[in-house]
């Protein structure tokens, strides 16, 4: 059996230059937000607690809690809706193709019966607000000759809907069934976002022209604005009420989020700055932001979910982050605490420490991306897509200065001597390179297309696995390579080959789905017949007693089967990983780390069967 006991979820998808609209339900306490494919909840006060919902065809862009927090409304790039149950998996209630384009907000009514949405479309459908059982309409909404970047339903009758977007308009609707009311040109920018407060009593626009503008929530009429005195310098993209209605929380593109006091006039005042951590850069842009209870929750342009004492505001946030993009792999530092470092494409290195979570990003002094690395206590090697491999020296949460070798080639793979980490092996399409630090030993042209590649544990061995399948077994004899044999067992190109700890057996997996073990004194297959990912075969790992192999595919699953048992009583785990599991580790005998597509890493508890 294996069970999910930690998620290290990813973060919010982001982009340069638009907000996100993050939603939350106060009574779980839980936020949610959308990357890739999946939606996210997320428990505030537990953090290795998530729930990921995956059913989406297309980009997730925003989704809400219904008003009894058992529902959740979500949408996509497609102008797609699902309504899904919080609890009992997740189960579909309804779908409905919305808009014909990009879903940027949508809002529940109060009754929870109707549901507004706004975005992209043809002609001049922006916005369309439905029934929540039947999707059919409830109005119309005339009035915008561009995307709807926000929207907002009054939470009490009577009921009012307010948009705005990139005609830099704001309309104001009443209904049901809904009707232009008004509209007011009072913002010079995108308007980015629009919110009630709890009691309806007024709403609040914020815009890319620096401003925010209070109206009346009953007849939609400008009130008054956010004071300009101590006021945001950028775009402000975000805005949400304080549960009693009398306080805004804005974040912008100046890197700061503003808690306002709201007067009973309708104008505000700053009331206190939010010292934002990161180091000043555009990745700590703000570009979202939820006031829920007692936390202030900001998100930047990198992903990162601070988490302020709303009662407390001084007090340092406690720091949330993870990966945007898909992880392409993993490496585990054992030690107490035991560490997990996992790596995506554009070149971020997150620290995550087992039982706890994010402890941090690795700073690199090059941001160039990453296709894979590996890693040992104090040095990490990695490959781009730019023929280099980089040794890095590891401190803490820093990286040295990267001492780039040119191999010349597109690095294939990469595999170390664990007894001595200066040896290191490197594959290209036509052959490999060995590596003593950062000078290249040798570089050796083997004649077939070379696909993966591994060095033993003592450095005496390599194997090297070639598109058409075969496994060639070469000793290393000072810097060269004597071919010793060629094994021949895959049906398909060799994806990943990895030696045992105690390296008496090496696995091999192939693109045909299929992984072997072997025994490395007589090269003969030890376990057969491992044929049960239904597509290519990614990554694979050992346990560190060398019972073990791991397993993971493009199928989304991980697989875990027994040395010493037949193939046919391994364990599965089903849909990992959306998209497909990049990553495998071991932390110990009992304890699998897992990573891949969905910009996720898992922990699994294996408990014997």
């Amino acid at each position: 059996m294996a069970e999910l006991s930690e998620t290290y979820v990813c973060v919010p998808s982001t982009e340069r230059g638009r907000g996100i609209l993050i939603s939350g339900d106060p009574k779980s306490n839980s936020i949610l937000y959308c990357n890739g494919r999946s939606v996210i909840i997320r428990y505030l006060d537990r953090p290795l607690e998530v729930s990921i919902y995956g059913e989406h065809a297309y980009p997730a862009t925003v989704a809400r809690f219904s008003p009894n927090g058992e529902w959740i409304a979500s949408a996509d790039v497609s102008g797609t809706v699902k309504i899904w149950g919080v609890h009992n998996n997740h189960v579909l209630k309804n779908e409905f193709r919305v808009l014909s384009g990009r879903i940027d907000d949508l809002q529940w009514s109060a009754d929870g019966q109707r549901i507004v949405a706004s975005g992209d479309g043809k002609g001049k459908s922006f916005v369309r607000a439905f029934m929540w059982d039947s999707g059919s309409n409830v109005g119309e909404f005339d009035g915008h000759s561009k995307r709807v970047l926000s929207c907002a339903f009054k939470p009490t009758r009577p009921f009012r809907i307010v948009t705005c977007g990139e005609d830099f308009l704001v309309n104001f609707y009443e209904g049901p069934p809904f009707k232009f009311k008004l509209s007011h040109r009072d913002h010079s920018n995108f308007v980015n976002c629009v919110r009630f407060s709890p009691d309806g009593s007024k709403f609040i626009t914020v815009s890319s022209d620096k401003k925010g503008i209070i109206f009346d929530g009953k007849t939609g009429e400008r009130i008054g604005q956010l004071s300009s005195e101590d006021g945001h310098k950028g775009t402000i993209y975000a805005v949400s009420w304080s549960p009693d209605g009398k306080q805004v929380l804005t974040v912008s593109a100046d890197k700061s989020a503003k808690i306002w006091e709201i007067s009973e006039d309708g104008n505000g005042k700053v009331k206190k700055t939010l010292a934002c951590p990161g180091s000043g850069g555009v990745e700590d842009m703000l570009v979202g932001c939820l006031w829920q209870n007692d936390h202030l929750v900001t998100v930047s342009l990198g992903g990162t979910i601070n988490l302020y004492s709303a009662s407390d505001p001084d007090k340092t946030p406690l720091s949330l982050s993870g990966h945007i993009k898909s992880v392409s792999s993993l490496a585990v530092l054992q030690g107490n605490p035991i560490v997990i470092l996992s790596s995506s494409y554009d070149g971020v290195i997150v620290r995550w420490i087992q039982g706890v979570g994010y402890s941090g990003k690795l700073q690199r002094k090059d941001n160039s991306q990453i296709k894979s690395f590996i890693a040992v206590e104090e040095e990490i090697v990695s490959s781009g897509f730019d023929n280099m491999v980089r040794r890095v020296s590891l401190l803490e949460d820093q990286c040295g200065e990267a001492e780039s070798i040119d191999v010349g080639g597109q690095p294939k793979d990469l595999s170390f001597v664990h007894h001595n980490p200066e040896l290191a092996l490197i594959s290209t399409d036509s052959g490999v390179v060995l590596l003593r630090g950062s000078k290249v030993l040798s570089t050796i042209n083997l004649g077939f297309a070379v696909t993966a590649s591994t060095i033993s544990p003592d450095g005496s061995e390599a194997i090297v696995g070639a598109q058409d399948g075969k496994l060639h077994v070469y000793s290393i004899k000072g810097d060269t390579l004597m071919e010793e044999t060629v094994l021949e067992k895959h049906r398909g190109a060799i994806s990943v080959i990895r030696y045992s700890p105690d390296a008496s057996m090496f696995a091999s997996g192939d693109l045909n789905r299929e992984a072997v073990v072997w025994d490395r004194a007589s090269r003969e297959v030890k376990l057969k017949n491992m044929l049960y990912h239904s597509a290519r075969i990614n990554c694979l790992a050992w346990s560190p007693d060398n019972t073990k192999v791991a397993t993971g595919s493009l199928d989304t699953c991980v697989i875990i089967y027994e040395i010493s048992r037949p193939a046919s009583s391994r364990v599965t785990i089903k849909g990992a990983h959306l998209g497909g599991v990049h990553g495998v580790a071991f932390t110990d005998e009992q304890s699998l780390v897992s990573a891949g597509e969905d910009a996720c890493v898992r922990m699994w508890k294996l408990t014997p069967q």
